[in-house]
């Protein structure tokens, strides 16, 4: 049976999200909730999202079509041998990002401090960098994935990556422009109080760093 603390902790949570202004959960709110599917990524992180909303979409999510309904759903539910069960967690995330050559891609990833994982193939055509928790997944495509400048214009990004403090947050863009890493976005403070920097891979690859203001 779901348990309904755990679902409050879930819609808690995708509030905070929405306030720290981390992008995955734009697409989300997006999809299951109709009121927001005209709208960017960007319009609808610096746009009203209250909790009612994130328990809406933890409703949508599970089946339901508003709060109430979930929590009458819920508890309506016959009790089961063990109630105590919870959720499933999720231990671990990967983004994945379509190149056009493995070793290039590599070899401009270790410039932002990741490290060669593994890769299959000679040539490579899987691979994957990482550093610290980040796992960046890179799998090899001849064709354009988007159509057009879409990417560009609607700020698509292919990962989202975050620091615990707002002084990591600026030493990382430092180490960056040091670097001569090519940016979309400079570092600057968002409305929801997060800063955040967007870099660009030689494929198009948009990745969002970001971390608390202060």
């Amino acid at each position: 049976m779901p348990n309904l603390e755990n679902l409050r902790k879930q819609a808690k949570l995708y509030l905070r999200w929405h306030r720290d202004g981390y992008h995955p959960v734009a697409a989300a709110i997006r999809a299951l909730l109709p009121r927001y599917t005209h709208l960017t990524d960007s319009q609808i992180l610096v746009g009203s999202f209250k909790l009612s909303d994130a328990q809406e979409l933890v409703a949508r999510q599970s089946g339901f079509e508003s709060w109430q309904a979930l929590k009458t759903g819920v508890q309506a539910m016959p009790a089961t041998a063990n109630p105590t069960v919870s959720m499933p967690v999720l231990s671990e995330f990967e983004a994945q990002l379509y190149v056009s050559n493995i070793k290039a891609s590599c070899d401009y990833y270790s410039k932002l401090g990741f490290t060669m994982a593994f890769s299959y193939g000679e040539p490579a055509f899987y691979g994957q960098v990482k550093r610290d928790n980040a796992r960046l997944n890179l799998r090899l495509v001849r064709e354009p994935v988007f159509a057009g400048d879409i990417r560009e214009r609607e700020i698509l990004l292919s990962a989202s990556i975050t620091v615990d403090s707002a002084e990591e947050i600026r030493q990382l863009y430092d180490q960056y422009r040091s670097a001569g890493i090519d940016f979309k976005q400079a570092l600057k403070k968002e409305p929801w109080g997060a800063r955040t920097f967007i870099v660009r891979d030689p494929d198009g690859n948009l990745l969002l760093f970001a971390g608390p203001a202060a």
